[in-house]
């Protein structure tokens, strides 16, 4: 069974940075195939695509986060990170950390495995 618990999440202003930190029980870094993804939620909206790292190592994002966050991982940690930069007030959201052993997608509905989610807020 895979877990997830992200970490990070805090208030910040507009053009800070921060990163979040997801720790990964039940899948072997170095030899499952899996996409580790991070969505987000804001308030009144549906949870959307933020960076994608793939088993192989491949990064993608969504093209309001492009440029200013990188997803990276610590295979020894085991931990799944996402570092943003310039952040804006549209960022503010609860951050997801999620996991499939499928192929990588930006869909959340295909994604098996969540964290509980961790607030930021970027205050202008």
């Amino acid at each position: 069974q895979v877990q997830l618990e992200e970490s990070g999440g805090r208030l910040v202003q507009a053009g800070g940075s921060l990163r979040l930190a997801c720790g990964v029980s039940g899948l072997t870094f170095g030899t499952d195939r899996y996409t580790l993804a991070w969505f987000r939620q804001a308030p009144g909206k549906e949870r959307e695509f933020v960076a994608a790292l793939r088993w192989s190592g491949g990064t993608y994002y969504s093209d309001s986060v492009k440029g200013r966050f990188t997803a990276s991982r610590d295979i020894i940690k085991k931990t799944y990170y996402l570092q943003m930069n310039n952040l804006k007030p549209v960022d503010t959201a609860v951050y997801y950390c999620a996991a499939n052993t499928g192929a990588s997608s930006m869909s959340a509905g295909l994604y098996d495995y969540w964290g509980q989610g961790t607030q930021i807020t970027v205050a202008s």
